[in-house]
């Protein structure tokens, strides 16, 4: 199994300065490849403490210069909120930087603090995405980007410096709503999975994305092994473990559901945004405590026998061949937060990178 780190950068109740949690997030980082690492990521998040990485490929260009092995991954790339011609560039720029070591991350977006922000009406969001995604992928096989559609008008124009090898099998998009699997199948993109609700219905989800994927592309395809996002609370103690994954994982949904404002229930309205009134719905039934608990139990937490046991789980239920691991959120403090990881990489890691069939963990460029 192919085993990532994902520093979050979340600051919340401003309990330090904005560039100590940076410096605190760096050293993680750049502490990633020596401890073994496959991959280091960053998620893409504006204005607001729930994650301070305005700009996904200046973080890991920054951390191509840092390292020379790990792959650099983009979880995501939020593509509504940008030109594509601006991210096709970069994303061929920080690959030359890096010698071919980037994993391309994409999504559309929810926050609609961030559309506001951009001033990107939510309800074009699905079509601006699909437009740019079509733009972008075809441009980074092709070398050289041209689109004529409602929203993306580009003409030919070169890419420099210019890709040199394909982004097929390297390239992903992130999807929690049914309607999504069908766009991202016909993408031709793998799925990143960011959990937020119960893995059966995810493998219900991924059912379809393989149906559309076979129609789409043919039965000889296949799609890139799915990855998956998580946040982990390692512990000798199972029950330390429970306490902690209760108290930061639980701290951290809280911050989603502001972020988001998933109890507003606005998102209902928005087109393509339909099924997330079913979250709200969900935090209205179980209170907001309730549906973190929730959110919870979807986690890998316990002792290092038990994170391997629920990253079996996940393996098994939905075929996921890569992890992302996030090691410090929901305001845990930084000394907790590099136990928590060096726990993982001494007793879960070398149980994870076994996992998976014949082929091994994933492997990229």
């Amino acid at each position: 199994m192919h085993v990532g780190f994902a520093p979050v950068f979340q600051n919340l109740g401003k309990l330090r300065t904005d560039l100590e949690v940076y410096q605190e997030e760096l050293a993680m980082a750049r502490r990633a490849e020596p401890m073994g690492f496959d991959s280091v990521w960053s998620v893409e998040h504006h204005f607001t403490d729930y994650t301070m990485v305005p700009d996904v490929t200046q973080f890991l260009s920054y951390m191509a210069g840092c390292t020379e092995r790990v792959q650099l991954g983009s979880m995501v790339i939020v593509l509504p909120w940008h030109d594509p011609v601006r991210v096709a560039e970069e994303i061929a720029m920080l690959d030359n930087l890096s010698n071919g070591r980037m994993i391309l991350g994409i999504g559309r977006g929810l926050g609609r603090v961030e559309f506001d922000g951009f001033r990107v009406p939510m309800d074009e969001s699905r079509e601006r995405f699909v437009e740019s995604a079509e733009m972008i992928i075809e441009g980074l096989e092709q070398g050289f980007v041209e689109y004529q559609g409602d929203f993306v008008r580009q003409p030919k124009r070169n890419l420099r410096p210019e890709p040199f090898q394909s982004f097929k099998g390297r390239t992903f998009a992130a999807a929690v709503s049914p309607d999504s699997m069908p766009v991202m199948a016909k993408l031709g993109v793998g799925l990143l999975v960011i959990p937020q609700k119960p893995w059966v219905s995810v493998k219900e989800d991924f059912e379809v994305y393989n149906k559309v994927w076979t129609e789409t592309h043919g039965a000889s395809s296949a799609p890139p092994d799915p990855m998956c996002g998580g946040f982990f609370f390692v512990d000798e103690s199972a029950d330390r473990a429970e306490e902690m994954a209760n108290r930061y994982i639980g701290n951290y949904y809280h911050s989603v559901m502001d972020h988001y404002e998933l109890r507003a229930g606005h998102l209902g309205d928005k087109k393509g945004y339909e099924y997330y009134q079913n979250l709200h719905k969900h935090i209205e039934s179980r209170s907001d405590d309730g549906a973190a608990s929730d959110f919870v139990r979807l986690m890998p937490f316990g002792t290092p026998q038990q994170v391997i046991e629920k990253i079996e789980y996940i393996h098994n239920t939905i075929g996921a061949r890569g992890v992302m691991t996030h090691f410090a959120f929901g305001g845990m403090d930084y000394d907790e937060a590099n136990r928590n990881m060096k726990l993982f990489v001494d007793q879960v890691m070398p149980e994870l990178k076994g996992l998976g069939d014949q082929r091994g963990a994933l492997q990229f460029g």
